[in-house]
């Protein structure tokens, strides 16, 4: 395989995360792929490469936007610190005191901690609700949050809310701010920053969003089966849990037309236009890189603050631990709605936060370094932590720009 073609540039220093990226393109990892970093507010790095839509051809551009899955939750967590930040919220005050009906069958006591750090034990609704319901009933699907039982008693266990951290944090923002996540994102983060993030993406990005590729079949028989039948690693135990009805078939699988059968789904404009805040913002790696620049900046880059730096500091430990969370079975950290992954996974410094998603985007920062990481990508991966993310953040770390 000759050498792929490479577009952007490197700074001086940054050389070792060029050769990862190369190597992530070379072996057929990528099929359309940007990354983008900065390093005390400026870009180090700037790389895009390989196509955006297999059928056209479409060449994947700078600007070039894809749906992140679950780095939108870092999104959401970004605009409730905002809130916080105007002393709208507090996160040690039960979520019942914006939104009463939430305390319904024991969740009077949950504070919006507690349920951003994954600890609510509403993991999945019982209610099975449709896409159509979180389009058209907006209603419906507040009254079916407020009306769940935690599957655990809340505060004592953490599992990953994969699905329902959405449903619950839009109501919850929208009982305190009055207006919707995507909404606020749009005119307090991406048009002051200039970044390209959406939550509810409007008809004139359309023709920039890239086409996803769920794992192919190739993958699936010589990774995916093994790994379910044979009860291999962390994957293979999430994998037993979906296939064998287990509790995180539950958690992804409401709404039905978004779960493990409906990937392609995510490629559908209706699905792209509405505020889903689990998964289905579509960003730049230039725009994910811009938002976690200002908080691994104290708060603000060129000019633009979003929030002050002591209302970031507390984002620096982690709030919350598990060896083995309940759905993603593994070890698993986070503060108020970031992830806080262990040492060395996308960075060697505890004070860094973001929020990788299915596949291998990653929106990411690190107050420590100050630098920040967004990474778009549209071939689908079978990994909980994407490989060819990893190899970036290693290699950034390695780099002597960085030392």
């Amino acid at each position: 395989m000759g050498e792929p073609v490479i577009h952007g540039t490197v700074a001086a220093g940054f050389e070792p995360v060029r050769a990862a990226f190369v190597q992530n393109v070379k072996r057929g990892g990528e099929i359309g792929a940007g990354l983008c970093i900065t390093h005390r507010g400026e870009t180090v790095v700037d790389l895009w490469a390989g196509v955006a839509d297999r059928a056209t051809g479409r060449p994947w551009g700078p600007d070039t936007l894809n749906v992140v899955f679950s780095v939108t939750k870092g999104m959401a967590a970004t605009a409730l610190l905002m809130l916080a930040d105007r002393g709208l919220l507090d996160y040690d005050r039960p979520v019942a005191h914006y939104w009463p009906e939430f305390a319904a069958h024991g969740k009077e006591a949950i504070t919006v901690r507690t349920l951003l750090c994954h600890r609510a034990g509403l993991v999945a609704l019982d209610e099975p609700l449709t896409l159509d319901d979180f389009e058209q009933r907006p209603e419906k699907v507040a009254r079916a949050c407020a009306e769940q039982h935690p599957f655990w008693a809340p505060g004592t266990d953490q599992g990953y809310h994969g699905v329902t951290y959405g449903p619950y944090v839009a109501e919850l923002f929208r009982r305190v701010a009055g207006e919707s996540i995507g909404t606020f994102l749009a005119r307090e983060v991406a048009g002051p920053l200039g970044a390209d993030v959406y939550l509810g993406a409007p008809e004139h990005v359309r023709d920039r969003v890239a086409t996803n590729y769920p794992v192919g079949k190739v993958e699936a028989a010589t990774q995916v089966i093994p790994k379910l039948l044979l009860h291999r690693g962390t994957e293979g135990r999430v994998y037993r849990q979906v296939a064998f009805k287990g509790l995180a078939a539950k958690a992804f699988g409401n709404p039905p037309e978004l779960g493990a059968k409906g990937m392609n789904n995510w490629n559908d404009p209706r699905v792209q236009r509405l505020e889903l805040p689990w998964a289905n913002a579509v960003a730049s790696a230039r725009g994910l890189a811009r938002v976690y620049a200002a908080l691994a900046n104290g708060g603000a880059v060129d000019g633009v603050r979003l929030v002050q730096p002591e209302v970031i500091e507390p984002l620096f430990a982690r709030q919350s631990w598990s060896e083995r969370d309940r759905i993603l079975r593994r070890p698993m950290g986070w503060s108020q709605g970031f992830v806080k992954e262990g040492p060395a996974i996308f960075s060697p410094n505890l004070e860094s936060f973001g929020h990788p998603g299915a596949g291998g985007s990653l929106g990411w920062c690190d107050p420590k370094a100050r630098v920040s990481i967004g990474y778009v990508i549209n071939r689908m991966g079978h990994h909980i932590r994407s490989p060819r993310a990893l190899a970036l953040c290693k290699a950034l770390y390695a780099s002597p720009g960085l030392q």
